[in-house]
């Protein structure tokens, strides 16, 4: 498909900077599976699931990977001291990581960036800026080197707008968040609140965990013009037997699987081995899911409003019909919900 089948305006003032307090004060907005749009709030949530419906939430917790580091001067040539934006978005090994640097053109392999008394060697570089830094500290001793050094590692259109500050340490970390790994938080988790939980499990909702480690892939534009041509970023993710088991059986009752947020249905859809089933498993996933995506595990999604043409709003598209999609969207704009990370909620069931 074309990638410009997956674009719409969106205002500025939409973009949400703060989230909603209390959490669970976000509105949400019900796709249902004909495609009929009601204006609800998370609050709401409750009343439109169904006794018995299993919700998958991912419980990983955001790492502070924003980093700032410094080039020091080269020897010969380069010029003086240079300022290092830095984000890392996967770990390859116990003392490195992948990450985004920028300004990309100031750094080369065999440069080292020094983040205080931290310091790592830039030991390849792609395209884009996309670099692997090889440290001087591994395994928990680096862990705790970047919990020291960092910051919460906030989306570009956020952190572009305004500073990071020690708020976001509490407001960019799910209720649920307890496995570290991830460098963007999975934000439709963002919504939960313990008083929302108790109501859904007084209405015979069932809950799950499962984990992906989410990348700051998730943010890199589409640059191609057709979907096909896309190289998709991959991530780690993993399901235990208990939440396999869990997740089997719903299905197997014939009740309704629905992921909180892309992430878990990303999980799901990876480690399905067959229509209606998981596998209790672990391994990196980079499955792009794009309308005509036949759906193994997920039954419907809670999911935030993403950006134009990202492979964010082709999965929601995928899950509830594009045309479904864009009137969606263009309702929520016009209704003046939050946008992205920090915003509003849906709450898709998938197309009949």
């Amino acid at each position: 498909m074309k990638v410009t089948d997956f674009d719409f305006e969106l205002p500025e003032e939409r973009i949400a900077l703060r989230p909603a307090r209390p959490r669970d004060a976000a509105r949400l907005l019900h796709v249902a599976a004909g495609g009929a749009l009601a204006d609800k709030g998370v609050r709401d949530l409750p009343d439109l699931l169904q006794p018995g419906d299993l919700m998958v939430i991912n419980d990983t917790r955001v790492i502070p990977a924003a980093l700032e580091g410094i080039r020091p001067a080269r020897a010969h040539g380069g010029g003086g001291d240079v300022t290092l934006e830095v984000n890392l978005h996967k770990r390859e090994a116990a003392d490195a990581w992948r990450a985004f640097i920028r300004p990309a053109k100031r750094i080369r392999e065999g440069d080292t960036v020094r983040f205080g008394e931290l310091s790592a060697v830039v030991e390849a570089k792609s395209d884009g800026g996309d670099t692997l830094l090889r440290f001087d500290q591994s395994g928990a001793l680096l862990d705790e080197a970047i919990a020291a050094t960092g910051a919460p590692p906030l989306p570009p259109y956020i952190a572009r707008k305004r500073g990071v500050d020690e708020q976001d340490n509490e407001d960019y970390q799910t209720l649920f968040a307890r496995e570290e790994g991830s460098v963007a938080a999975p934000t439709a988790g963002l919504h939960f609140t313990e008083g929302l939980l108790q109501t859904l499990r007084d209405r015979g909702v069932e809950v799950v965990h499962v984990t992906l480690h989410v990348g700051a892939g998730t943010f890199l534009p589409v640059k191609v013009d057709d979907t096909d041509d896309h190289d998709m970023h991959s991530e780690w993710c993993t399901i235990s037997k208990a939440a396999a088991q869990q997740i089997n059986q719903a299905k197997a009752d014939g009740r309704r699987v629905i992921p909180v947020g892309t992430t878990a249905l990303r999980t799901l859809e990876s480690l399905a081995s067959g229509p209606g089933k998981v596998e209790a498993t672990s391994r990196d996933t980079n499955i792009f899911i794009t309308p005509g995506y036949e759906f193994r595990i997920a039954d419907a999604l809670m999911t935030n409003f993403h950006l134009p043409k990202s492979t964010l709003f082709m999965l929601v598209s995928a899950m509830s019909g594009l045309d479904v999609m864009q009137k969606a969207y263009a309702h929520a704009i016009a209704e003046e919900y939050r946008f992205y990370s920090y915003g509003d909620a849906c709450l898709l069931e998938r197309q009949t």
